[in-house]
């Protein structure tokens, strides 16, 4: 299986809220960070196994406010929210690009089958929510 191409551009567009990934071919995929945030390959999100992920609401606003390279494999984004445990791969963020529609229409449906919005507060009752508890599973 061949791997994903590496981006040899990235930049964290703050004013539009994107993250652009520039390819050698000329590809270029701007995410949006709210689209990063809720789709973060993190414990926290993605949950510890199928069917354990949290839908996450109330990030229409997140920022980058940092990015950490891993290895020479990945990214790590800080958000403005505090969320800082998704290593994002380049295979995953090539990912995201390419099936960017497709995985924005799934999170507003499953946003609607759930009853909520984009900029429902995940600390209210009756929100999505953290599916394992206090943290003690480690993935905070």
């Amino acid at each position: 299986m061949a791997s994903s191409p590496i981006p040899e551009s990235i930049e964290v567009r703050a004013a539009s809220r994107v993250l652009a990934l520039g390819y050698a071919d000329g590809t270029v995929f701007e995410l949006p960070f709210e689209l990063l945030r809720v789709y973060s390959p993190s414990a926290e999100v993605m949950g510890h196994g199928p069917g354990q992920e949290t839908l996450q609401t109330g990030k229409r606003l997140v920022q980058i406010t940092d990015l950490e390279p891993v290895g020479h494999y990945a990214i790590k984004p800080l958000f403005s929210d505090g969320h800082a445990s998704g290593i994002f791969t380049w295979d995953y963020l090539y990912q995201l690009g390419t099936q960017k529609d497709v995985l924005w229409q799934q999170y507003l449906d499953k946003l609607a089958v759930a009853g909520l919005s984009r900029d429902a507060d995940m600390s209210a009752p009756g929100s999505a929510g953290h599916g394992c508890g206090s943290g003690s599973c480690g993935c905070h």
